[in-house]
């Protein structure tokens, strides 16, 4: 089973966000994602300065394995990008709900978050497609 943080919400493509506690959130994926990529060889993620759409293609998670689309699970600005990715992209393998962070948006509607998953809703999907 895979490890599913409460403190997060989700979106059925497997990606998380964390509001912090400045307003600003968080982007990431998961633990089930990162484990059916496999071994992730290359990250990309959004230019800083661009404005996401929540539930749209945001970058790209490569592995020896495949290649899987990113999706945004809120709209924003992007603000900060993991830049150490781009030498370790393997950190998401090892620590997907830390260090292994993808993005940080200004949110445009906070409220955007009580339309996602909680972690009970996204353990039932996990469930289903192991």
């Amino acid at each position: 089973m895979s490890e599913i943080p409460g403190d997060l919400s989700y979106i059925e493509s497997h990606q998380w966000v964390r509001v912090e506690s400045d307003g600003t959130a968080t982007v990431g994926i998961t633990d089930f994602a990162q484990r059916q990529l496999g071994d992730v060889v290359y990250i990309g993620v959004p230019d800083v300065g661009v404005t996401v759409t929540g539930g749209e293609e945001a970058g790209v998670a490569e592995s020896v394995k495949s290649a899987s689309d990113v999706f945004s699970p809120v709209t924003g600005e992007v603000l900060e990008v993991n830049e150490k990715l781009e030498d370790e992209p393997e950190i998401v393998n090892e620590d997907p709900y830390g260090e292994g962070w993808l993005f940080r948006v200004r949110l445009s509607d906070p409220g955007e978050i009580d339309g996602l998953m909680d972690a009970e809703a996204y353990a039932a999907l996990v469930e289903d497609e192991e």
